[in-house]
C-alpha cells in the first residue's frame, strides 16, 4: 500500500513541530492562538490548534519554554510563552543536525 501523502506529513511533522514552535519563540514571547497562526500560514506544519496546545505544555514540562499571564485587551487573560537559555540550546543542536539531516536525504534522493 502506497502512503498518501496526509500520511507522510504526519510522520514528518512528529519529529519537528516542537522546533518549529521553538524557532517561533525567538523572536519573542507569543500566545498560543498567535503561535497557531504563524505555523498554520503554511498547509504542512499545524493541521489543528488542538495538537499545539499538549505540544506547549510538554515543551513547559522539558524547561524549553515559561509561561506568563497577561491580561488582554478583548476576553480572558492570554498565557504567553517564552523560550528558555534550555530552550534555545535545543532549537541551536536542532537547526544544526537538521542542515545535515536535510542534505543528506536530499543527496539521498536525487537521481544518480
Amino acid at each position: 500500500m502506497v502512503p498518501t501523502s496526509d500520511a507522510v506529513l504526519t510522520q514528518l511533522r512528529k519529529g519537528v513541530v516542537e522546533y518549529c514552535v521553538l524557532a517561533c519563540l525567538r523572536s519573542g514571547p507569543a500566545y498560543g492562538l498567535e503561535l497557531a497562526e504563524r505555523l498554520g500560514a503554511t498547509s504542512t506544519l499545524l493541521t489543528s490548534e488542538g495538537t499545539l496546545y499538549p505540544l506547549l505544555s510538554r515543551l513547559r514540562q522539558q524547561g524549553w519554554v515559561t509561561t506568563t499571564q497577561v491580561a488582554s485587551p478583548m476576553g480572558p487573560p492570554r498565557r504567553y510563552y517564552e523560550l528558555t537559555t534550555e530552550g534555545q540550546a535545543a532549537l541551536e543542536t536542532f537547526t544544526a543536525t537538521w542542515a545535515r539531516f536535510t542534505e543528506d536525504v536530499r543527496t539521498t534522493l536525487e537521481p544518480r
